[in-house]
């Protein structure tokens, strides 16, 4: 899951955030207020704005102004497959299409690559700026992540740690939350009571045995033409047809409310407690952007494969989320395939009526002998589409596809000396079921991570990060000069609610002035330097009200990965969106050969 939650997240959804919470992508975010992600970093020291270069090792790295890899000024720059963005999902996809054989060329607007899930260092902390929460990071198995598939796939791997609780502050109390089938009953009887655990248990006991099915297609076989038959069907379909008639005609009979709203399940099990109501709006909330009332059934039935079945773990990848863009982007070169950043695509070029390539902010034109793929949103695509190119279907789409709100982030290097020795890494903070969970200010997410993998920190120290998962709106915002007094203030004020978060979850022993970095971000900062438009979390596509559209777009040539194409939110969800992307350009044999290659 990518916790951001920001989230929570299963292979075909979402992030606690993020986790691998997945969007569910929970979910992704941005780095704090002062810090760039474009040809410099920009830190606050004393109350003024720093300049602080950053190095970073990647395949095809280029300075400002430069050529891209590989080429002279004067050369014609081509590719088989030319990606727009190298956050996860446009990472994955154009490491599989390299390791496919394709050449592929990422083109990254700032000087980092990872998109909402870079790392960022400052006086020694390690950062990361968005995703935190990732459920399991395997690629078989009960926890089964994509982007674990993905990593196989590429020949790469990741150093996790192991851990099986997080913190939870709700109105009834405090809660230690932990995974597996039993534990949880514990704090429900704690801070509900047996009315409560009742409920849960009923819910278990009807969703546990669908989460088998909703588990039984990995995503790595997925396409979307005509070889699906093969790779998804033919090789899959007697064990998925098994796996339906071991439900029982009661087990198949749920099976069908998988494609609808979870509450829709929720209501036919008659489960009434208003805590477990709560929380699984919350749960849902951060694998989707939305309530259980939106939220597509089959993510939520996933999630509870991950977090309720006997053995589950969750995981930390060592070194944070950027070992998860470093393994990425190795596994990229390894295949050939080219990454440059400080590469800003301002225009996708349409020549009759198909994508050929793409032309950067310096001029520069970059032809795509195959497909272009935008890994931007759909709100964020479209505009890079001349007017008189853009078909109505598309722009209909960006115009009328609902968006989820954006963040209010805190990152914050503190001294550990007085805090408590049980710090957990995540915790949750709901500070009033009344109003909804996806209500502005009402919910905060905070990660820890130096808790489990102190080199993160200087030693002594913690890195901290909090934030509001997807719920800070963007028209309050909307039209302030970052560098006035006004959009100061307005920080002041939207940010104290992270403040108390943290303090109510630290104790009294945290104090404000032990805090040796102070970072915070809005959703200017996402729009600005994520360049998302309004600094959207994604879209908020309502389960029975809309679809998510899958890679192809109505130009010929044009295809799209990212939180806009595949449901969920967080790293699980568009890690497929990336692996679906690419298997829908490959050929059925090659795909066939990928899923044997990996044990699948």
């Amino acid at each position: 899951m990518a916790m951001a939650v920001s989230g929570v997240v299963a292979p075909s959804s979402g992030v606690l955030v993020p986790i691998s919470f997945s969007k569910a992508q929970l979910l992704g975010c941005v780095s704090a207020g002062f810090t760039s992600l474009g040809e410099r970093r920009l830190v606050e020291r004393n109350g003024k704005l720093v300049s602080r270069s950053v190095v970073r090792a990647v395949v095809g790295e280029r300075a400002p102004g430069a050529a891209l890899p590989g080429s002279a000024e004067s050369e014609k720059v081509e590719a088989d497959v030319v990606i727009i963005g190298s956050g996860v999902g446009g990472l994955c996809c154009g490491g599989i299409l390299a390791r496919y054989g394709e050449d592929v060329l990422v083109l990254e607007s700032h000087d980092i690559p990872g998109g909402a899930a870079h790392s960022f260092d400052i006086k020694g902390y390690h950062f990361d700026s968005g995703p935190s929460l990732f459920s399991g990071l395997s690629s078989r198995g009960p926890q089964a992540n994509p982007l674990a598939q993905v990593l196989d796939a590429l020949g790469e791997s990741l150093d996790c740690i192991r851990y099986d609780s997080w913190m939870v502050h709700v109105p009834e109390g405090q809660f230690l939350s932990r995974i597996g089938p039993t534990e949880f009953y514990k704090d429900l009887q704690q801070v509900a009571g047996p009315d409560a655990v009742a409920d849960w248990r009923k819910l278990q006991e009807a969703i546990l045995p669908l989460s088998t099915a909703a588990m039984a297609l990995p995503p790595a076989a997925i396409r979307t033409d005509w070889g699906a038959l093969v790779t998804t069907f033919g090789r899959y379909g007697p064990s998925l047809l098994q796996t339906f008639l071991k439900l029982g005609p009661q087990g198949f009979m749920g099976a069908g409310k998988l494609l609808g709203p979870f509450s829709e399940l929720v209501d036919s099990l008659e489960i009434r407690n208003a805590f477990v109501r709560n929380w699984v709006d919350l749960l849902s909330f951060l694998l989707s952007g939305v309530k259980a009332d939106g939220t597509l059934a089959a993510e939520v039935v996933y999630m509870f494969g991950e977090w309720y079945k006997p053995g589950c773990m969750l995981e930390y990848p060592r070194g944070g989320t950027g070992a998860i863009i470093d393994a990425l982007v190795r596994g990229l070169k390894k295949h050939k395939g080219r990454l440059s950043l400080n590469s800003h695509v301002d225009t996708i070029l349409i020549e009759g009526g198909r994508a050929v390539g793409v032309k950067l902010r310096n001029g520069q034109v970059v032809r795509a002998r195959k497909a272009v793929i935008s890994n931007a949103s759909t709100f964020d695509t479209v505009p890079m589409i001349p007017p008189s190119d853009l078909p109505a279907e598309l722009r209909t789409r960006a115009d009328t596809t609902p968006q989820c709100d954006s963040f209010m982030h805190l990152h914050l290097g503190i001294d550990a000396t007085n805090l408590p020795s049980d710090l957990q890494i995540h915790y949750i903070v709901v500070n009033d079921w009344a109003p909804g969970v996806d209500a502005a200010q009402n919910v905060v997410l905070i990660s820890i991570p130096s808790v489990l993998d102190p080199s993160l920190a200087p030693p002594g120290k913690h890195v901290l990060h909090a934030y509001t998962p997807g719920t800070e709106p963007y028209d309050i915002w909307k039209g302030l000069d970052r560098k006035s007094a006004a959009y100061r203030q307005l920080k002041a004020e939207r940010s104290e609610v992270l403040w108390k978060a943290v303090e109510r979850a630290l104790g009294p022993s945290f104090s404000r002035d032990s805090c040796e970095v102070k970072l915070v971000g809005t959703p200017l900062t996402h729009e600005r330097y994520l360049r998302r438009k309004r600094g959207t979390y994604g879209p908020a596509i309502r389960a029975g009200q809309g679809m998510f559209p899958m890679p192809s777009t109505p130009i010929d040539g044009l295809f799209c990965c990212g939180d806009s194409i595949f449901p969920g939110i967080g790293i699980p969800a568009v890690a497929a969106s990336g692996l679906v992307t690419a298997n829908s350009l490959a050929s059925v044999s090659d795909h066939t050969k990928l899923l044997e290659a990996i044990g699948l």
